[in-house]
């Protein structure tokens, strides 16, 4: 099925209140999703200052999509790969990209080869910039409890600007690695495996937390954690629901294979802490689900039911080896590098397994809305004939990697020219207090003085 513009009346009522509201559960996925799983997840101290930089990353880039970012990712191109491989970079023009929040929505670069869109282009700018905004949060999740908060507030809009827009015009926007053919139906590549190796870098540039707080960085509220990790799974409907652009049958098959790949993660993962370790584990389940969610996002409307619990098994088996054999402190690079909620295992190596997966399970007859088997876009990987789909594949993740990990640490040193990227040893001990002049709950923190009744 293919969605055409009406002559004259090209608002398809049902089209658009789908596309506002998956945009709408993405959008919960970072506030309040993530702001409660960081929140509840560190240490006491610095719950308010995890929570509340998600929050703040999300205001910031919203303003910059909205000014120039969005046309950064999806407008017309700009900056050419050099032999002719096409662009990888869009206009941060407005007038150059026919940006107008009133008429039909288009993406520019790609608007030859896709279908009449049935609403307006502040629909997409919206649906767009939730996607935009989680990126940077999940990054957040690898250096959560010794980020300044001033550098923190510079690196959000400048990171958005020149490291997410590229990943996301080169695949998404009509840049060069969508036209040579690499599938990320959702944003595996563009959200996730940007994210971790961005978040990891960032990790070994601004260097570790305190060694007390390695040594010792207990959930002040698991409860909490599992409401933030509810709100992150279930606003995954939206995040890959919504990318089929119309409201269809894809867009139901992007959900279930959604939640059919998390639970199969998330259980295998509490399989593998049980077997390894005699009990299953809460944060690991957490982290199973995150895997899942993580894996099938790139392929979400290109694999069948079965590929999605393959892609469940190995999302969860893979990074549970990563992180138990190769994290927690049993490697050089690991005992270096302090990334607080395992963002390089969960995102990152859950993101190469959904990418290079997609190459292999592609089932060619799953997409409808792109066009029927034997489309341009039908995507086909090696499991039904066409390895050459794999090679694609690890070609985009090799780009987006080494990008974001050049282009954030040259970021991050200009950045440290200015402020420090690193709270000081003194608010380090003290945290949200003394940054924010607040604290999560009203008890008494550690070493605090009780006040006597009557003082």
């Amino acid at each position: 099925m293919i969605v055409q513009a009406l002559p004259g009346n090209w608002l398809d009522t049902g089209d658009n209140a789908w596309q506002l509201t998956a945009a709408t559960f993405v959008g919960i996925m970072s506030v309040p999703g993530l702001a409660l799983l960081y929140g509840g997840a560190v240490k006491k101290k610095w719950a308010v200052n995890s929570a509340f930089m998600v929050f703040y990353a999300f205001s910031a880039v919203l303003i910059a999509w909205v000014l120039w970012a969005y046309n950064m990712s999806f407008g017309k191109p700009w900056f050419q790969v050099p032999g002719g491989l096409g662009a990888w970079l869009g206009h941060p023009c407005p007038t150059t990209s026919a940006y107008n929040m009133e008429k039909q929505a288009i993406i520019p670069s790609a608007a030859a080869a896709m279908p009449s869109l049935g609403y307006g282009q502040a629909t997409m700018v919206y649906f767009q910039f939730v996607f935009a905004a989680i990126t940077p949060i999940i990054l957040l999740g690898a250096i959560l409890g010794r980020v300044s908060f001033k550098a923190w507030v510079i690196f959000v809009p400048l990171w958005t600007t020149f490291i997410y827009s590229v990943g996301a015009y080169s695949i998404w926007g009509g840049g060069w690695l969508g036209s040579m053919g690499v599938l990320d139906y959702s944003g595996g590549y563009v959200i996730h495996l940007s994210s971790a190796f961005s978040g990891f870098t960032a990790a070994a540039i601004i260097g570790p937390r305190l060694p007390r707080d390695r040594e010792s960085f207990q959930p002040n509220s698991l409860l909490i954690t599992l409401a933030g990790a509810g709100l992150l799974w279930l606003g995954w409907s939206g995040f890959n629901g919504g990318d089929p652009f119309t409201a269809n049958a894809d867009a139901g098959v992007g959900v279930l294979n959604t939640h059919t790949a998390t639970a199969t993660a998330l259980l295998t993962w509490v399989v593998l802490d049980v077997i390894a370790y005699g009990k299953p584990s809460v944060l690991g389940a957490v982290n199973g689900m995150i895997t899942g969610l993580v894996a099938i996002t790139p392929a979400a409307g290109y694999v069948n039911g079965i590929g999605a619990i393959i892609l469940g098994v190995f999302a969860a088996l893979l990074p549970w080896l990563t992180w138990n054999f190769l994290g927690q402190g049993k490697t050089w690079f690991s005992r270096k590098v302090d990334d607080v909620l395992g963002v390089i295992h969960t995102h990152g190596v859950a993101a190469l397994v959904g990418g290079i997966g997609t190459g292999i399970l592609a089932d060619p007859s799953m997409v409808e809305w792109y066009g029927t088997k034997g489309d341009q876009f039908a995507a086909t990987g090696w499991w039904y004939g066409n390895f050459h789909q794999v090679i694609l594949q690890l070609y985009g993740a090799a780009f987006i990697i080494v990008y974001n990990v050049i282009g954030t640490f040259i970021l991050l040193k200009i950045i440290g020219l200015f402020v420090n990227l690193r709270f000081d040893d003194e608010t380090l001990l003290i945290g949200d207090d003394a940054v924010h002049g607040e604290e999560a709950y009203a008890i008494y923190s550690d070493g605090q003085k009780i006040p006597v009744l009557g003082d």
